[in-house]
């Protein structure tokens, strides 16, 4: 069975280990709404390997020199970014789709010239 990047399988120290941060640290950025773990039935925050990488994001920025308030800002513009970019693109191929339905339906309202072409001489004035 193949496991998708949002599967939560990481227990909190594996977590911290895999992301270079103490599991303190985890239980910091949870408290502060930047990371929202999965949970157990008992409870237990399991983390996927997209938190993982959300993690590592977080970890760039504060190494940067961010504070966490300026992280969940930047990580909330990247979000809306990302979300803004498949707009953009489903849009794009939605007026790529009507273009070629206009010009499909050009090519059927055309009538060849040969067979619309009726020539017209009008009598020369002397």
């Amino acid at each position: 069975m193949i496991r998708k990047p949002t599967d939560a399988v990481y227990v909190i120290s594996v977590a911290a280990e895999l992301a270079g941060v103490h599991p303190q640290t985890l239980r910091i950025y949870e408290r502060k709404g930047l990371l929202d773990p999965a949970r157990t039935g008992g409870g237990s925050r399991r983390y996927s390997d997209a938190d993982i990488s959300l993690l590592q994001r977080i970890q760039q920025l504060t190494n940067e020199g961010l504070n966490l308030a300026g992280v969940r800002r930047v990580l909330e513009l990247e979000s809306e970014v990302h979300a803004l970019r498949s707009e953009v693109a489903a849009l794009q191929a939605e007026m790529t789709e009507a273009v070629a339905a206009t010009h499909r339906q050009y090519r059927r309202d055309l009538v060849p010239v040969r067979q619309g072409l009726t020539l017209y001489q009008a009598a020369r004035r002397r």
